[in-house]
């Protein structure tokens, strides 16, 4: 690959983030344009930001890679991370916004009465938010030291500098613009490139390496998942998104429930679109570059695959294309996540003016940049999958009883989240040791959602009925706040101000 090609993309992507963040550096005045963008952002503009930020390095290169690995398994992953917005549709959209709060730990706060329930909620959201950061930086120092040769660690600092100076500048709704953009980036970056290689393909050359039976035997098939492995993934994409920080803030920035709701079904038809074409990615290659399926390799296949299928100018322009729109994947996530990080930073630590967010911004961005310099990725979707896992297993309850159920008390809420945090951590931390000692249990702390999930929702409804009288008093007029529509009631306070 010719590292010129690598280095324009990448510069034209950062110089283009960086100049549209510092335009919404011009607009961010407030507190509030700081958080949530005076909750101003508008559907379309709205859902193409939470485009930008959640199809991150595992929706651009990790689905390609899977599929490449696991044929049809892989499929999985795209109809989970889009079927989670359904949920998020049908649960938690417009009851969140109303609430009125900027972060989630301002929504259990307000819902609980309860400071406890903020910390351990802010604590959770710190952690999934710092681990979710750090397969991004990954993804980028994979991309730099493919493209261009350089050292890995120069992609994972150069992403982490320029979210954290972007994010510090501008706050939400400089972040807004940049993600908008970013999203209708990565779509083209994938649709052009895959609409050439299938007519290119479609001329009878190069020839496939495989033949289609060869390229997707019977054992790649649905009918041979594993069963428990699949359900449980399912679980943990389907829940684990609920309770995603950087994708629930974005409602926050919705000028009312009725918005958040269309904006959920606008990301829903977006979602649909994009992940047709990492999936084509990924069956191309197990046709055309069945060598790349290794662990560790397979994740670069859409930034390899247009070289090797189109020689020449024409493929140093469609790799331009991925690499480009693999960079604005690492940076519009990234960007999401530090800027909900920072929004409970500052809001616990640092009194929640917009110093604070700049100082908690700076942080949020170097903490994983340690850990994703320290440690080797295993695969940007499977890492991902347990970020899923971990979140369906601690935030997600919370969110779905806090807003559809009365009787929830504070140490019913502490009681499932550290439950869930536990039994998760302990599943992904220490499954190799867990593994290496009792062999048979191997899927259940591989894939640990379909068990950790349950486990949580029972933890907390059981300790909550045994804490009837923990109910806040206030539950009844929260409720209603949260399940009325605006046009139905009087104006009242944002719950998330301190």
């Amino acid at each position: 690959m010719n590292p010129v090609v690598g280095y324009t993309a990448i510069a034209a992507v950062a110089l283009a983030s960086a100049f549209i963040g510092f335009y919404g550096l011009r607009v961010s005045r407030t507190t509030s344009d700081f958080y949530v963008a005076s909750r101003t952002v508008r559907p379309w503009w709205n859902a193409s930001a939470i485009g930008g930020e959640y199809l991150s390095a595992a929706s651009f290169l990790g689905i390609a890679g899977l599929i490449l690995l696991q044929g049809s398994g892989g499929l999985w992953f795209p109809i989970g991370y889009t079927a989670g917005y359904l949920m998020l549709l049908l649960f938690v959209a417009a009851p969140l916004r109303r609430s009125g709060a900027y972060t989630i730990p301002d929504f259990t706060e307000a819902r609980l009465e309860s400071t406890w329930a903020r910390r351990v909620t802010s604590t959770l959201v710190i952690v999934v938010g710092w681990f979710y950061i750090v397969p991004q930086l990954q993804g980028a120092a994979l991309t730099v030291r493919i493209t261009t040769g350089l050292p890995s660690w120069v992609g994972s600092v150069a992403v982490a500098v320029i979210v954290g100076v972007i994010v510090a500048a501008g706050g939400m709704r400089s972040i807004t613009f940049v993600q908008a953009f970013q999203f209708w980036l990565k779509l083209t970056a994938l649709a052009v490139p895959v609409v050439a290689l299938l007519l290119i393909v479609g001329g009878g050359e190069p020839a496939p390496e495989l033949t289609p039976a060869e390229a997707f035997p019977p054992a790649a098939s649905p009918s041979n998942l594993d069963a428990y492995r699949t359900v449980s993934l399912m679980v943990a994409l389907l829940f684990g998104t609920l309770g995603l920080p950087h994708v629930l803030v974005r409602f926050y920035t919705n000028p009312d429930g009725v918005a958040a709701r269309r904006t959920t079904v606008i990301v829903l038809g977006l979602l649909s679109v994009f992940y047709l074409f990492p999936t084509v990615f990924g069956l191309l290659g197990r046709a055309f570059a069945p060598d790349l399926a290794a662990p560790g390799e397979a994740d670069a296949l859409i930034l390899l695959l247009p070289g090797r299928l189109v020689p020449g100018l024409g493929g140093d322009v469609l790799t331009a294309f991925v690499i480009a729109g693999a960079f604005g994947a690492f940076l519009s996530t990234s960007s999401g996540l530090v800027v909900s990080l920072a929004g409970v930073i500052s809001q616990d630590l640092l009194g929640g003016s917009v110093r604070g967010f700049r100082i908690a911004a700076i942080v949020s961005s170097l903490v994983p940049l340690l850990v994703a310099l320290t440690t080797e990725s295993s695969g940007l979707a499977g890492s991902v999958g347990l970020v899923f896992a971990f979140t369906a297993s601690t935030l997600c309850p919370i969110l779905i009883l806090g807003i559809w159920w009365r009787g929830l008390t504070a140490r019913g809420a502490i009681s499932g989240m550290v439950t869930g945090a536990v039994l998760s951590g302990v599943a992904i931390l220490g499954g190799p040791l867990i593994t290496a000692a009792v062999p048979a249990i191997r899927p259940f702390v591989e894939q640990p959602a379909a068990w950790t999930v349950p486990v949580a929702f029972i933890v907390t409804v059981v300790v909550s009925r045994a804490d009837r009288r923990g109910i806040p008093r206030g539950t009844d007029a929260f409720l209603a706040r949260l399940h009325v529509p605006e046009a139905g009631r009087s104006p009242t306070p944002d719950a998330g101000r301190r």
